[in-house]
């Protein structure tokens, strides 16, 4: 006899981190997700060089924990894996949801959603299931999902700015895959997206990040 699945419904709870005050200075709001293996906490960290009081940071936290070494010291997160992916991205939109629903965000403000490595693709889901406006969508080093559709960011084309990065020797995105996401991003953003190749392997740069807008 095979063993039979089944589900059930429980409330969960989930943080997520935030970097400098919201305030009437602030200028841009960011969404920032993070890549697998990475806690939102120190994630953040490669934001500090943004000025402080014009940026204000919310770094949504993957629900997945594990240990990342074999002596059990360092943690990280991931946000799915190919085991029941839409309904574990369900159970992530709703954590989103409520974060959202947490913060009162200034209306003036840009916002900006940010995603890398894996952040890309929860950053894009988000985007795409919940209708979300943003001023500026940035993709960094991360590969777009395969069932989005154009018609689903009709909204992005829009009004959005879209920039893609990956770095040349990003030892995750080889030649011949390159070539697959860069025929996902035209079919994708019908041209509007643009995309930007820096000196790098698969890495998060400061120096990028302070340059992006």
């Amino acid at each position: 006899m095979e063993a039979e699945k089944h589900t059930v419904s429980y409330t969960s709870v989930n943080s997520y981190v935030s970097l400098n005050r919201l305030s009437p200075d602030t200028k841009y709001v960011w969404i920032a997700f993070h890549g697998m293996g990475h806690l939102s906490r120190y994630f953040l960290k490669y934001f500090e060089g943004l000025d402080p009081k014009l940026h204000y940071l919310l770094a949504p936290q993957a629900p997945s924990k594990y240990y990342l070494d074999a002596q059990f010291k360092h943690v990280g997160a991931s946000w799915l894996t190919r085991e029941d992916t839409a309904r574990e991205m369900d159970n992530i939109l709703y954590y989103l949801d409520a974060l959202m629903a947490d913060v009162s965000f200034p209306p003036e403000a840009q916002r900006i959603i940010f995603g890398y490595s894996q952040g890309v693709s929860i950053a894009l889901r988000w985007v795409v299931k919940r209708k979300v406006r943003c001023d500026h969508l940035i993709l960094y080093a991360g590969g777009i999902p395969e069932e989005l559709l154009p018609s689903e960011v009709a909204h992005l084309r829009e009004q959005t700015r879209i920039r893609i990065l990956v770095g040349d020797r990003d030892e995750y995105i080889s030649p011949e895959r390159w070539e697959k996401e860069k025929e996902k991003i035209k079919n994708l953003f019908e041209g509007k997206a643009e995309v930007d190749v820096f000196e790098g392997k698969h890495e998060i740069k400061k120096e990028i990040i302070n340059t992006l807008l």
